[in-house]
């Protein structure tokens, strides 16, 4: 990649959006300025330099000529030298800010954008790192940006796991691949003081969801003496949270074999293999046969996977979410307590309420929300982009 900043293709956006992009806003999207021959020609990820209708400049921006979000700022200086160095110094920021949230290296070390990283995410496993490229810009960088991390890190493994969704909408092919270091098999994940496993190889996404951290040690604060269900328990993060607080008994369910194995191996490690059960299930037969047998828990948790994955899927997932609590509420015994969550970004938080409330509803249950959250700190919200705020999660008591 061209790194002589006096070269770099000059994009000239409209008024409206300029002063959009001049107040903060990261992106220009493809409708808001021409599209010449010239710029359709450009290998997707280049670097561009944008400026607005009066020639003022705005930024290097990641160009994309394939997408609807065409152009993804990186830096408002126009003669910054985007290479190693540039990202070592960003790396270092993103290092400096959660290891003040944390005391041991086990987080989301760059979350996108609010981190200065358009369309990347790396989440910090001790000396293992699992990096998710999603947008084209960095896909051109890729060497830059481990380069970067050697300076910084120094890490003994490194995982590419650019296998997600958004990669294809880049126009960019999906792999995972290990880079640096041996497969060893599943890694330790270390959160609120539990050790957990995961397998970032053959997992979902990274392998872990760091997202739930603080939600996590919140129900667990509930579980004492507790029969508690974990739905859509993957690797077992809420259920060995509630088993380590003294829950009396807790079933985790998930139609995975192989997220309920790291489960199990997570509970022999520490110590809990006889306060857990696991039960290889589809999450909604399973609350609907455990309805129709009259069980009934203290705490339940129904933390699944993104119903809405695109646009078109809105209407069904936000079904999928009132049926979900319809179902769970049901399972729930007077003065007991229910989690439901969303990690689906096109579901807002007022259409994720409006759902859960209509599922208590037809549960016929009535309660108190007694815990509205989203994700933990080392996953920040970018100031101009309400939407990266995903996750959803509301703590019930009935």
């Amino acid at each position: 990649m061209d790194q002589n900043p006096d070269q770099f293709p000059v994009i000239s956006i409209e008024a409206r959006a300029a002063r959009r992009v001049r107040t903060g806003h990261p992106w220009v999207f493809s409708n808001e300025f021409a599209m010449t021959p010239e710029l359709k020609a450009l290998v997707p990820g280049s670097i561009v330099r944008v400026k607005g209708p009066e020639g003022h400049d705005l930024g290097l921006f990641m160009f994309n000529p394939r997408t609807l979000i065409a152009a993804r700022r990186l830096t408002r200086d126009v003669k910054a030298r985007i290479d190693a160095d540039f990202l070592g110094d960003r790396l270092e920021l993103a290092r400096t800010r959660r290891d003040r949230l944390f005391a041991r290296p086990f987080y989301r070390f760059v979350h996108a954008e609010a981190d200065g990283f358009p369309g990347l995410v790396i989440d910090r496993f001790g000396d293992t790192l699992v990096v998710q490229v999603n947008s084209a810009g960095f896909e051109r960088l890729t060497d830059s940006l481990i380069a970067a991390l050697d300076k910084v890190l120094a890490p003994a493994r490194i995982i590419l796991k650019n296998d997600s969704p958004a990669r294809e909408l880049e126009g960019l092919t999906t792999s995972v691949e290990l880079v640096r270091g041996a497969n060893d098999g599943p890694i330790a994940v270390e959160e609120n003081g539990i050790t957990y496993f995961c397998d970032p190889l053959n997992g979902q996404k990274t392998g872990w969801f760091y997202d739930h951290r603080d939600n996590r040690a919140f129900i667990a604060g509930l579980a004492a003496g507790a029969r508690v269900v974990d739905f859509y328990s993957y690797a077992g993060a809420f259920a060995l949270a509630c088993a380590r607080a003294g829950a009396a008994e807790v079933v985790a369910v998930d139609r995975s074999e192989g997220a309920l194995q790291l489960a199990a191996k997570a509970a022999a490690h520490n110590g809990l293999e006889t306060h857990l059960q696991f039960r290889r299930a589809d999450a909604f037969a399973e609350m609907e046969r455990m309805g129709r047998e009259g069980e009934r828990f203290d705490i339940v948790i129904a933390d699944p996977p993104a119903f809405v994955k695109s646009k078109k899927h809105l209407k069904s997932g936000a079904q999928g979410y009132r049926k979900m609590t319809r179902l769970a509420a049901a399972l729930v015994k007077p003065g007991g307590y229910l989690l439901v969550a969303s990690c689906s970004h096109h579901m807002t938080p007022d259409l994720f309420a409006a759902e859960v409330r209509q599922g208590l509803a037809d549960a016929r249950r009535e309660g108190a929300i007694i815990r509205m959250s989203g994700a933990g700190p080392d996953h920040p919200v970018h100031p101009f982009l309400p939407e990266s705020a995903y996750l959803k999660a509301q703590v019930i008591a009935l």
